[in-house]
């Protein structure tokens, strides 16, 4: 099991968690006490003076909030209280949360922000089910206008705590206090920018539960997969660590194909080999040193020079060119049980034929494949899957056998047995021309090592993040790979 501190609680599993909780004796009032604290102090600890309005809807939100205003009351702040629905339709611990308020309790209208200096939004959770509207929108549609600080209880009111997605209108909040974990909608677009500053606050749920729970999501870091990142050893040599083949287009194109390959150098691969057609050979071995160019010609060549098994990971795609050359040369490359990269053109490819990708994929043959595409590229090879990003790449992954990497700022690593990593550490610098083929040649590089294809996966979506991040403002793609030596230092001793 991976390390569970990381785990991402859909909004089943954290009911779950609540659930197991209390029916092995922490009492459920105990629990929204806590949060309620949780949220007066984050109020308290940000936002001094003013008048706050405490937002509270019918369920345990509400109930929160109801907990937060009594304490920020006996704090001496000025607190107004409005309830959307009837204070007498309130059970359990909501119920008991509202009668331990000694105020006034205003109908929840669209005024109710008015003169407020900052807003504890509770009216509804991540578990919203419907799209908000009438009085509810309307408010929130005025607080997001005036630019009023919000604190928001679990998740913005409007936000799908499973998906990120806005149901209706959603609080843009300044920070939101959320309990025990993290959820996948704190974490995915637009959910990420809607939340402000994340608290992750504990209110008595043990992490005993979470076997039970038993949570398929996590938040991408070492912690993950540190245990497959590769060791190096005195005995190593250059085929110890694997010999990578990045397959390039022709003359014209042969720009990603070297970008994936410096990526998969800096990676770690031992040797990294171009191989592209013959007219586009002298123009690679012009502005490659280290990477190795071997020239091919079609299906059969590439069958090949895979024949040497020493040659164990395959990249396909980047600047290749969309058509039948590239959709034979993908099948002949499974064929070989190289682990493989598919990501650009080699997708695309296949887009009137998906399934025929898809069964070479399960081939008897076929080694583990990493499948990296963007939104677009998604879209024309599983047209068929909808919904929220994290269903649609687990779908994708289980529909194709293979490890899916889709990509953007909240790329989503899934597997086909449908373990999923959100990675979040992708910041703007990556927005550059040839940053996804670094990607797919660091993926690649890992691959070569030996590293699982769901663990090269994660591991190379936060590598190159964690790339990004260390160049910041100015970066262009050839800039990350060399940007690795200087993660890999800071990041090998925390491992050990």
């Amino acid at each position: 099991m991976f390390d569970t501190r990381h785990a991402l609680l859909t909004v089943d599993e954290m009911s779950r968690a609540d659930r197991l909780t209390i029916e092995r004796g922490r009492a459920g009032i105990l629990l929204m006490e806590n949060a309620g604290r949780a949220v007066a102090d984050a109020v308290s600890e940000r936002f001094g003076g003013g008048r706050v309005a405490v937002l509270c809807g019918p369920g345990n939100n509400g109930g929160d909030a109801f907990i937060a205003a009594s304490l920020l009351k006996e704090r001496g702040r000025d607190v107004s209280l409005f309830l959307l629905g009837e204070r007498e339709r309130l059970t359990g611990d909501a119920a008991e949360a509202a009668h331990r308020w000694n105020g006034p309790v205003h109908p929840l209208t669209a005024d109710a922000a008015e003169g407020a200096a900052v807003i504890v939004d509770g009216i509804f959770g991540a578990g919203l089910s419907r799209d908000v509207n009438g009085q509810a929108a309307e408010l929130i549609r005025r607080v997001n206008r005036a630019g009023l600080p919000v604190v928001a209880i679990d998740v913005p009111t409007g936000l799908d705590g499973d998906t990120g997605q806005v149901r209706g209108e959603a609080f843009r909040a300044r920070v939101t206090v959320t309990f025990f974990r993290k959820k996948p909608g704190h974490v995915l677009y637009p959910g990420r920018t809607l939340c402000g500053e994340l608290v992750v606050a504990g209110i008595g749920i043990d992490d005993e539960v979470l076997p039970e729970v038993a949570p398929a999501t996590f938040e991408n870091g070492p912690a993950l997969w540190g245990a497959h990142f590769p060791q190096r050893r005195v005995e190593d040599h250059k085929y110890s660590r694997g010999h990578a083949i990045v397959v390039s287009g022709g003359p014209s194109n042969t720009g990603a194909a070297r970008l994936a390959a410096r990526g998969a150098l800096r990676a770690g691969a031992g040797l990294v080999t171009v191989v592209s057609p013959p007219n586009a050979v002298a123009i690679n071995a012009a502005q490659l040193t280290a990477v190795m160019v071997k020239p091919f010609a079609g299906a059969d060549s590439l069958t090949k020079i895979l024949e040497d098994k020493r040659k164990n990971a395959c990249l396909i795609g980047p600047g290749c060119g969309v058509g039948p050359t590239t959709r034979e040369n993908v099948l002949a490359a499974l064929l070989s049980g190289a682990a493989m990269v598919l990501d650009a053109d080699a997708l695309t490819s296949f887009a009137e034929i998906p399934r025929d990708l898809f069964v070479a994929i399960k081939g008897y043959f076929a080694g583990p494949t990493v499948l990296t595409p963007h939104e677009g590229e998604f879209r024309r090879i599983f047209p068929a899957l909808e919904g929220g990003k994290l269903a649609r790449a687990r779908a994708a992954a289980a529909e194709s056998g293979a490890v899916v990497l889709l990509k953007g700022p909240d790329t989503v690593i899934a597997a086909p047995d449908g373990r999923a990593i959100v990675n979040t550490n992708g910041g703007p610098e990556l927005a550059t021309a040839g940053s996804g083929d670094v990607l797919g040649g660091i993926i690649l590089g890992l691959l070569a090592q030996g590293v699982p294809a769901f663990e090269a996966a994660a591991m190379g979506a936060w590598l190159h993040g964690e790339a990004a991040s260390y160049f910041g403002i100015g970066l262009v793609s050839e800039d990350l790979p060399e940007m690795l030596p200087a993660v890999y230092r800071d990041l090998v001793p925390a491992l050990r």
